[in-house]
C-alpha cells in the first residue's frame, strides 16, 4: 500500500504555474514581500536572462578571434619566390587569362593543410574557453531555475531578458550558439 501513497503524493503536486508575488528566488531568504522586491527580482531576471545572451556573444566572437588566430599560423612568408602577377607581367602569352588555382596569389605558402575537424588544444585558448562555457552554463542553470520556480512573472522576465539581449547583441552571436 505504500507504493500507492508514493503514487498519489507525486500527484498531487503538479506543476502549475502561479502569480504569488511571494515566491522565492534561488533561496528562502530571495523572497519578496512587497511589490517593489517583486518588481526587482523580476528585473533581476531581465539582466540576467540579457547577459546570459552577451555571454553566448562574447563566446562567438571569441571563438572567431580564435579561429582567425589559427588560420594565420598556417601560412608563411616564401622568401624569394615571385608573386604570380609578377612573373606573369613579363611573359606577353600570358596576359589575357590567368586562373591560379590559389586563386589570388601572395607570397605565402599553406605549411600544413588542415586534416581534422578538432582544433589543437591550445593553452591560451582552451581554459578561457572552458571558464566562459562554465559561466555559460551557470548562468543558464540559474535561469533555468527561476524558470522552474513556476512564477509566471519569473518567466515573462526572463524571456524579455531573452528577447532584450537578443536585439540588442544578438547579431554577434552564430545560430550555432543558440
Amino acid at each position: 500500500m505504500s507504493g500507492m501513497d508514493d503514487s498519489s503524493s507525486s500527484m498531487s503536486h503538479m506543476a502549475i504555474f502561479q502569480t504569488a508575488m511571494a515566491t522565492p528566488l534561488y533561496t528562502t531568504n530571495w523572497t519578496p514581500t512587497s511589490t517593489g522586491t517583486y518588481a526587482a527580482t523580476c528585473i533581476f531576471c531581465i539582466a540576467l536572462a540579457a547577459i546570459f545572451r552577451g555571454l553566448l556573444a562574447l563566446k562567438s566572437v571569441q571563438e572567431t578571434k580564435w579561429l582567425d588566430a589559427e588560420l594565420n599560423r598556417r601560412y608563411v612568408v616564401v622568401n624569394g619566390k615571385a608573386p604570380l602577377a609578377q612573373t606573369l607581367s613579363h611573359d606577353s602569352l600570358a596576359k589575357t587569362l590567368v586562373l591560379s588555382e590559389n586563386g589570388v596569389e601572395e607570397n605565402v605558402m599553406v605549411v600544413q593543410r588542415r586534416t581534422s575537424r578538432a582544433r589543437p588544444w591550445r593553452v591560451t585558448v582552451d581554459p578561457i574557453r572552458a571558464a566562459l562555457d562554465t559561466v555559460i552554463a551557470g548562468v543558464g542553470y540559474l535561469l533555468m531555475l527561476a524558470v522552474m520556480s513556476m512564477n509566471v512573472g519569473y518567466f515573462l522576465s526572463v524571456l524579455g531578458g531573452t528577447f532584450l539581449g537578443s536585439l540588442i547583441i544578438g547579431r554577434y552571436t552564430t545560430s550555432a550558439e543558440h
